[in-house]
């Protein structure tokens, strides 16, 4: 009885090992992060996005342009090119505003939101059916007390972040 046991075990084992080659390679590259890029795709041209908007934080453009490299450098095994990269990003930032929300009794603004709008333009030049073009939005509120000088870096911070995530998805996860 045991040696059959011990046989079902091994014949199991072999199973699970030939499904995991078989399935895996299908999958194309894949992370932990979640992105599934194209094993053809070996590098990442991401152009700095100056800032367009009517109200210019002059650090904007160089803080979101360094945390979409960092994204993609830390994130995947692509190389970083200057020029000629298989995955090109580039775009401007649109939109930089503030405005007041959630108005109070005495109308005043008990919350203000600061707005950040990139337009994006991907190129995938291996796969040209996944390339896009968008605008994406983020924001964060902060109290209406507070000045936007003594927040806004904190906020950019946190737009910042959301921003890359949004546009990393985007471009290389295909779920």
């Amino acid at each position: 009885m045991t040696g059959i046991l011990l046989i079902k075990k091994k014949v199991l084992s072999i199973l699970v090992i030939l499904l995991s080659v078989l399935i895996i390679p299908a999958c194309g590259v894949y992370s932990f992060t979640g992105a599934s890029i194209s094993p053809e795709v070996k590098t990442v041209e991401i152009k700095y996005f100056p800032n367009r908007a009517k109200l210019v934080n002059p650090t904007l453009s160089q803080y979101f342009t360094d945390a979409l490299k960092d994204k993609f450098v830390s994130q995947t095994n692509l190389e970083l090119v200057e020029s000629n990269g298989d995955l090109v990003f580039e775009g401007f930032i649109q939109g930089y505003t503030t405005a007041p929300i959630a108005i109070q009794g005495d109308q005043t603004a008990a919350l203000n939101r600061l707005t950040v709008k990139v337009k994006v333009k991907f190129t995938n030049k291996k796969e040209p059916e996944h390339s896009y073009e968008n605008v994406f939005t983020q924001y964060q509120d902060y109290e209406s007390s507070a000045a936007l000088s003594s927040v806004e870096e904190a906020l950019i911070v946190q737009i910042n972040e959301a921003l890359v995530e949004d546009i990393f998805n985007k471009a290389v996860v295909n779920w």
